[in-house]
């Protein structure tokens, strides 16, 4: 989860939401992420997509069996979607999205993927409030 972290410091640095990710497979990083949505100017360009685009092409396959996802912040609906088609093992999240987070309208992820929420919520939630303070 601290890399995730990192990445989503390198979001805040570059004027993104601060949402970090990245995927793991064998204790090993295959995919990382942060949001890019400005950067491209694209709606779903979110941590959790470039990370998982990064794992799939890393492995050459389109499921992610096998991989957990870290990421800074519970994913939204739209990434909750496509966390369901890679068919992860493990999302572990830290900060929760009351607001837009997929929890707020029921489970969307395949049947057999563990949801857990991990460490660095409080660092994840400052980062965040910090973000969006200074936007203000």
């Amino acid at each position: 989860m601290k890399k995730a972290l990192e990445e989503a410091e390198m979001a805040f640095e570059s004027d993104e939401v601060p949402v970090g990710a990245v995927v793991v497979a064998n204790n090993r990083i295959i995919g990382r992420g942060h949001n890019l949505t400005e950067r491209l100017n694209d709606v779903t360009a979110h941590a959790e997509m470039q990370a998982v685009t990064a794992a799939a092409n890393f492995l050459g396959a389109k499921f992610l069996i096998d991989c957990t996802l870290y990421v800074t912040l519970e994913p939204c609906a739209m990434c909750a979607g496509a966390l369901y088609w890679a068919q992860l093992s493990r999302i572990i999240y830290a900060a929760k999205d009351p607001k837009r987070g997929f929890l707020t309208t029921g489970p969307q992820l395949h049947p057999r993927t563990i949801l857990e929420q991990g460490p660095y919520g409080e660092e994840a939630q400052k980062l965040l409030q910090d973000f969006f303070k200074k936007k203000r």
